[in-house]
């Protein structure tokens, strides 16, 4: 068991709380189709820091959210019409290289809180934009460079691009593979963000392996509750959990100036 630790670059308690997240995580994302690397990044980032659970991330997110991003029939259409948000992301991961690491986690963890904090918000009072077509050409890269900085900053990929994607009159269906796709493209990028800066390699990236096992258990047995619960009332305890978890992240830096 100390051997597999070593080769995981983890400890024991480090390992048991990853394996719990991504399976919570996992399960949610299968409830409402959603909200994995929200989850696992918030809650690990409680007991590592956020270049670590970002790191984690990565093999999870590519593997669901890839499985997402296939499952429709839209995917060059949608590539047409979202590259200047796409292209966005890309840029402004990799333009905030070094951004989660930087004094040693200590703002990444703040910054992911108020992030969360304003996701919960937006989400339980169903905050709804509309993004004229015309528009939109204008407003996809600004929104994908943001979403870029937050995601070098967070590991956290759904400010502002998923709310922004919802004011696009997307159907559902179109929505789901839409999110799948630029989720898939923020994880490419952060990827790149967290192997210039020797992050995401060796026993880290075998950890990112191990934890895809509880997360696409999770999402199995997140389908199957799917039907048993209201979707509205799942969201809403979704946000209100989110909302707690910001306010517990973004206190610290209450906690460090006291």
């Amino acid at each position: 068991m100390t051997s597999l630790l070593s080769f995981l670059d983890m400890n024991a308690t480090m390992l048991a709380a990853s394996l719990a997240v991504f399976l919570l995580a996992g399960f949610i994302k299968g409830v409402i189709g959603l909200g994995l690397p929200t989850v696992a990044v918030g809650l690990l980032s409680l007991v590592m820091s956020p270049v670590q659970a970002a790191a984690l991330l990565i093999v999870p997110s590519m593997v669901t959210n890839g499985w997402q991003l296939l499952s429709g029939g839209a995917f060059l259409a949608l590539a047409r019409r979202l590259w200047g948000l796409l292209a966005g992301i890309v840029l402004g991961t990799l333009a905030g290289s070094g951004f989660m690491d930087a004094d040693g986690g200590r703002h990444a963890i703040v910054v992911l809180g108020l992030a969360l904090m304003l996701y919960a918000v937006a989400g339980l009072a169903s905050f709804t934009l509309s993004v004229p077509a015309a528009q939109e050409k204008w407003w996809s890269p600004v929104m994908g460079l943001l979403t870029g900085l937050v995601t070098a900053a967070t590991g956290v990929f759904v400010i502002p691009a998923v709310p922004y994607l919802q004011a696009l009159g997307l159907q559902r269906d179109e929505l789901i593979q839409a999110l799948g796709l630029s989720f898939t493209v923020s994880t490419v990028a952060l990827a790149i963000n967290l192997g210039q800066g020797g992050a995401f390699g060796g026993g880290v990236g075998w950890a990112s392996l191990v934890v895809l096992l509880p997360a696409l258990l999770g999402m199995a047995i997140g389908t199957r509750v799917r039907g048993m619960v209201r979707a509205t009332t799942f969201r809403r305890c979704f946000f209100i959990g989110l909302l707690l978890l910001g306010m517990h992240l973004a206190w610290h830096i209450v906690a460090w100036a006291a």
